[in-house]
């Protein structure tokens, strides 16, 4: 499982494929194209964020995101998107990451805090702080130790995809009404949605190209969390053969 989580991080760059097909007229694509002028790229990794933009625009209870606290779990292909949508929708943003070594870039993408969950002290500290807690990582994480971090009817929702299964004591849900949620990649009216959000606030994956020559490195980095923070494979150095 985690090289399957592990390979949702690449993506493949369709230019070659679309010159010889004909070119897309649906409003999806017209969105996608007038959002980026090269747009191919960003596809894949933008539409992994359709359902997690949703969440974080109702924060996860019906209410607007202007005003509410959010915490991103994780600084990763999905995380990063993830605080470049709560930032845009007015939420006060937080990266609870295992270290402060992407505290820099957290910051720079739109993050107002950035707390070391390796430091017993962040949990102490943020107890009963945050509305949505967005937690993007596909390894085990201590459910209950996320869980105290809510506020009254705050919610911690699931985009990581990790193998073990998780477990939590229900005492950390019922005293403050919290919920814990899943969330999956979106349909096409929410990748929609997300993509006119993108086109309007100016928001896109931080990605970096590479070659089919480069895909076993680029592998390597993947599964060492050493990617800044999507690969995009050019599928036109692919050999035919």
């Amino acid at each position: 499982m985690r090289t399957w989580s592990a390979h949702m991080r690449l993506s493949i760059n369709m230019d070659n494929i679309r010159k010889a097909a004909t070119p897309p007229t649906s409003s999806f694509m017209k969105i996608l194209s007038s959002a980026f002028p090269t747009a191919s790229p960003w596809m894949s990794p933008l539409r992994c964020c359709a359902q997690e933009s949703r969440r974080i625009r109702r924060s996860a209870i019906g209410r607007p995101a202007l005003g509410k606290k959010v915490a991103v779990v994780g600084l990763g292909g999905l995380g990063h998107m993830a605080v470049k949508f709560a930032r845009a929708m007015g939420a006060e943003v937080t990266v609870l990451s295992q270290t402060l070594k992407k505290k820099e870039d957290g910051l720079r993408l739109g993050a107002d805090h950035y707390y070391a969950t390796s430091d017993p002290e962040t949990f102490m500290k943020l107890a009963g702080y945050f509305d949505l807690i967005i937690n993007t990582v596909s390894a085990p994480i201590q459910l209950d130790d996320y869980l105290s971090l809510l506020a009254l009817d705050g919610t911690l929702v699931n985009v990581g995809a990790p193998a073990e299964s998780l477990s939590l004591n229900v005492f950390s849900l019922i005293p403050q009404r919290r919920s814990f949620a899943g969330s999956m990649i979106g349909g096409i009216r929410e990748t929609q949605e997300m993509l006119e959000f993108c086109a309007e606030h100016g928001i896109a994956p931080e990605i970096e190209v590479i070659s089919a020559d480069e895909i076993d490195q680029a592998w390597e980095r993947v599964l060492a969390s050493d990617v800044r923070y999507r690969f995009v494979i050019d599928i036109s150095t692919m050999k035919n053969e």
